[in-house]
């Protein structure tokens, strides 16, 4: 007697729910079992790296910052483009490096405007 296909279908959405559901499953039985009844002071004092909380939750950051980080991105991922370029550059026909010159003018732009809107000026 052969199995059925849809034996195998149904031992898959079996295994597809047991996944995810099982863990829930378990941390529910641990909290109903581990977890303190009540809630108290300690269980709901801010705690965070071994150093009890002081002042505000919230800092405000200056947006100079992340302008900062977003053209760190930029230029950090630009530069992982242009390792395989530098590896493969004796063996590349004229028209890559044309396409690398144009793509390394661009990236100057990019550099140059950012300078001259001076979003690389620390002091605003």
């Amino acid at each position: 007697m052969a199995p059925s296909s849809y034996y195998f279908l149904a031992i898959f959405c079996g295994v597809a729910l047991l996944f995810p559901l099982g863990p829930l499953a378990l941390a529910w039985v641990w909290r109903r079992f581990f977890q303190p009844p009540k809630p108290g002071i300690l269980k709901n004092a801010t705690y965070e790296c071994g150093i009890e909380s002081m002042g505000e939750a919230q800092v405000q950051f200056q947006a100079q910052y992340y302008l900062y980080c977003v053209i760190f991105l930029i230029f950090d991922v630009e530069a992982v483009f242009l390792v395989p370029f530098a590896v493969a550059f004796t063996g590349l026909p004229i028209g890559a490096f044309i396409a690398i010159l144009v793509f390394l003018l661009l990236l100057i732009e990019g550099l140059v405007w950012a300078w001259g809107k001076g979003c690389l000026n620390w002091a605003k």
